[in-house]
């Protein structure tokens, strides 16, 4: 076993017994072993700096550390002692393994997963986008309101992959939207539960969950960000990561299978689809690039965002689209918050904004241009070659 998977599998056991424990009533030792947990993950993050989870596992550290200090307010120090003392002539506390979950072990119910409060997108909000509109409708909401015309099955797995900023999740809201869906967002760090040895039954329990509001009539998309940090061709992955994978590949394969009718879609969103392993590139029968925005589409993205704002004759919002090149849908977004700012600043400045029925100036083209000047795209022409190198490769829409 390598030094990842043993730091792994110890952290993960003196957590379960530190909860156990902790549920008992056996403070001292439940510190003891919460202790000896966070001492496990900390080695495991330095054995590996560049771990993709450490993140993870630093949060749970965290988290320990915040169970022992309300422990610590109301245990005494003979218990402390006596602690001390059981676990050396245990050894090692009496540790549970990772061959089956404690039943003292807390548990995530697949509701946490999922978003209480139903996104409320609507496809006049995805500007632009449509070619991957056209693609998700024909993948989703077709079959979703005439299964009875594919008689083959429809996909299942639908990748959207792209630049940072262009849309992806705005594109799955939406059609969560469109078919009243149970939406399920989730992510590495909700997945990988601060609760270690969790995570594959976490996977289970959220398709479980949406397999069953699928039978009972409600679609279900689950909605996996930044998949490659979950989903990713690491090298120097451990134990946990690998069980999520596998139990994942096993969830999908089973909504996927064509002789059944069930309306349970996965759809992964990811900027580096480059990093993603093969097993999980053709599981998602869609592969989709969700691009930067053209200038027509800049050009009706700066209108939907200023429309809420008050602007001088001089904007010319063509000529804003054509500045705009290269910019991210998030770009163009800051870019108009940043104008507004900066007017708002100056209106406090001046100390107009002391009077309740002044009003700032209407923002003019001047504002505009010195923004731009300010700012640069938040994606490179390098990047924007590997997506479409990478979507020449693997495109399926």
């Amino acid at each position: 076993m390598s030094a990842s998977n043993e730091l792994e599998k110890a952290a993960t056991a003196y957590a379960l017994d530190a909860v156990r424990l902790d549920k008992q009533g056996q403070k001292g030792r439940a510190i003891t072993l919460y202790q000896k947990a966070i001492e496990s993950l900390l080695q495991l993050v330095q054995l590996y700096p560049e771990y993709g989870l450490n993140k993870v596992y630093v949060q749970r550290a965290i988290a320990y550390q915040e169970r022992i200090k309300a422990l610590q307010g109301s245990v005494s120090s003979q218990e402390m002692n006596q602690a001390a003392s059981d676990d050396s002539d245990t050894g090692d506390g009496g540790a549970a393994t990772m061959d089956g979950p404690n039943p003292g072990a807390p548990t995530k119910n697949a509701e946490e997963l999922v978003i209480t409060e139903k996104p409320n997108v609507n496809w006049q909000e995805v500007v632009g986008l449509d070619v991957a509109k056209k693609a998700v409708k024909e993948a989703i909401v077709y079959p979703v309101q005439r299964p009875d015309l594919f008689p083959l099955g429809w996909p299942r797995g639908i990748l959207l992959f792209g630049p940072p900023g262009c849309g992806k999740t705005l594109l799955a809201a939406a059609v969560a939207t469109e078919i009243d869906a149970n939406f399920y967002s989730i992510d590495a760090a909700s997945i990988m539960s601060k609760w270690l040895g969790e995570a594959e039954q976490n996977v289970a329990k959220l398709f479980t969950s949406a397999r069953k509001s699928a039978n009972d009539g409600r679609p279900a998309i689950v909605f996996v960000d930044e998949l490659d940090s979950l989903m990713g061709n690491h090298s120097n992955e451990v134990g946990g990561e690998i069980r999520v994978k596998n139990q994942f590949l096993k969830e999908m394969d089973g909504i996927m299978d064509k002789g059944k009718a069930l309306h349970v879609y996965v759809i992964g969103a990811t900027n580096k689809p480059w990093d993603l392993d093969w097993a999980f590139i053709r599981r998602f029968q869609k592969r989709i690039l969700v691009p930067l925005a053209d200038h027509s589409t800049r050009l009706n993205m700066l209108k939907h965002y200023t429309e809420t704002l008050t602007i001088g004759r001089d904007v010319d919002l063509d000529e804003l689209a054509r500045l705009s090149e290269g910019f991210s849908g998030s770009d163009i977004r800051d870019v108009c918050q940043s104008v507004q700012l900066k007017l708002i600043g100056e209106f406090f400045e001046t100390g107009k904004a002391m009077d309740k029925e002044a009003k700032p100036r209407a923002l003019n083209m001047a504002d505009f241009r010195q923004i731009f000047e300010e700012r640069k795209p938040s994606v490179s022409l390098d990047m924007l070659t590997s997506y479409n190198r990478w979507f020449d490769a693997f495109k399926a829409l």
